[in-house]
């Protein structure tokens, strides 16, 4: 097995911490989801969902300016 080592900028950020970074409350988060101006999750278990960081710091960069296609 070989064990691969992450980036801080590859990690998997929760749903409370973006809504800290952003400052951003949990409905407008999930309404710049479906709208296309803010990240979508990722799946990390059967139930579960986190961001990653590196996407969330690009919409802290622009907000305005972000596009879901951009990478």
């Amino acid at each position: 097995m070989e064990v691969r080592s992450v980036s801080n900028k590859e990690r998997i950020i929760r749903l409370k911490t973006v809504l800290t970074r952003t400052g951003l409350s949990r409905s407008t988060l999930y309404r710049k989801i479906a709208e296309g101006s803010f990240p979508r999750q990722v799946p990390i278990s059967v139930h579960g969902t986190g961001w990653h960081e590196s996407s969330v710091d690009r919409w802290i960069a622009d907000p305005q300016g972000y596009c879901a296609d951009d990478l």
